[in-house]
């Protein structure tokens, strides 16, 4: 007979099924659960989840047959069935997705790596991945390199060690080489790089139209009568970086404007540069009269500086980013910027990992381009407070 651990009293214990493979108990008379320690027996602590072999055990059945209900098989009989999966819900089984991905040699886990998921671009990025993976059946695991060459390595030898199915990938500012992204480096799993690329790696892409988006953004500035404009662009490593430079100066050539090396500015994305560069163009004899940031963060530390110095934008100098953002509509004047369209393109680099899947060895690497908006607002207006939203 056995006796309640609470109240002493044996006469109204009863048996009320299992947990993890142990006789579990009520006691109606002080309502409180139990189940025994096994004597004699050192519990390892370590092991918490239940097995296919505790619920047979708890059954009275093979781990076979319990593996067959569980999957859904129809030569058990319905007693015998409803008797397992009640076990099992009594016990907290879970399925142990490791042994069954050695298995099915797939895990359903889809890694991605962004350099920073406190910016809303890559946030916006991933929340597109999230939606058409977990449609398909996968799950995401998510690691941020924080512009770090360095981490990002390491976390994609993490990644391909947890045995995820594809890698998708935004590299860092310092990453300049690619070995750890090729197929032998990953195990040939499917990689699809996105925003920022490499082209050192054949692999499927998702980039953006960078060069027409900055051809557009500057001919909008052109047409709005600047002539004297100056660029904040990015690290010169950067393919992005370079690809907004090549529109921006390709605009420049068409309207015949010069090309001036003084106005064009490689930064670290960093605003104490932001500073620095803005400081040595206002003590030009001929300062510009519109600055293009490639980067939409920096488009906004000019705002800051320029209302600092009391210089009226845009009637002294006219300033337009590349990127969209919330704070882009609210700050005042609001900023002229390229709304790259994020969700669009996390979707369409989850397309292509599936795509990847499902055509196998038939796959062949190809690049998809995502078209951006831009949007006209008062920081590159002059004399009017209209609102545009063009396609290009």
């Amino acid at each position: 007979m056995v006796t309640c651990i609470k109240c002493n009293l044996s006469e109204s214990v009863l048996k009320a099924g299992f947990v993890r493979g142990r006789q579990r108990y009520l006691c109606k008379s002080c309502e409180y659960h139990f189940t025994q320690p096994k004597t004699g027996v050192v519990q390892d602590r370590r092991r918490t989840q239940t097995t296919i072999g505790d619920v047979a055990k708890a059954v009275g059945v093979a781990s076979s047959t319990v593996s067959r209900a569980l999957n859904g098989h129809t030569d058990i009989s319905s007693t015998t069935r409803q008797a397992i999966l009640e076990a099992a819900h009594l016990m907290d089984y879970r399925p142990n997705v490791m042994a069954q991905s050695l298995k099915s040699r797939e895990t359903h886990t889809l890694g991605v790596l962004i350099p920073d998921l406190e910016r809303p671009f890559f946030a916006t990025a991933v929340s597109g991945i999230q939606a058409v993976a977990t449609e398909a059946g996968y799950r995401v695991m998510i690691c941020q390199s924080k512009e770090s060459y360095e981490t990002e390595v390491s976390n994609v030898r993490a990644l391909v060690a947890s045995q995820v199915d594809g890698l998708l990938i935004c590299h860092s500012r310092e990453t300049e080489n690619f070995d750890h992204v090729k197929p032998k480096a990953c195990r040939g799993i499917p990689v699809v790089h996105f925003d920022r690329v490499s082209n050192e790696v054949e692999s499927a892409k998702v980039i953006l139209d960078d060069w027409n988006g900055a051809y557009n953004i500057t001919e909008h500035l052109i047409q709005q009568g600047a002539k004297r404009i100056a660029i904040l662009a990015g690290p010169e490593s950067l393919l992005i970086s370079r690809n907004r430079l090549a529109g921006y100066q390709h605009a420049l050539k068409r309207y015949e404007l010069p090309l001036r090396p003084e106005y064009e500015v490689h930064i670290e994305f960093k605003t104490e540069e932001v500073e620095r560069a803005l400081s040595k163009w206002l003590a030009m004899a001929e300062p510009p009269d519109a600055i293009f940031a490639i980067n939409y963060v920096n488009a906004f530390d000019l705002l800051v500086s320029l209302k600092r110095r009391g210089v009226r934008v845009p009637h002294d100098v006219a300033v337009v980013g590349f990127g969209d953002d919330v704070m882009a509509g609210m700050i005042e004047p609001g900023l002229t910027t390229v709304d790259l369209h994020p969700y669009r393109i996390g979707q369409q680099a989850a397309r292509l990992f599936l795509e990847q899947m499902q055509q196998r060895e038939l796959f062949r690497p190809h690049t998809f381009i995502v078209s951006g908006d831009l949007i006209i607002r008062q920081s590159s207006l002059k004399g009017t407070g209209e609102l545009f939203r063009l396609g290009i």
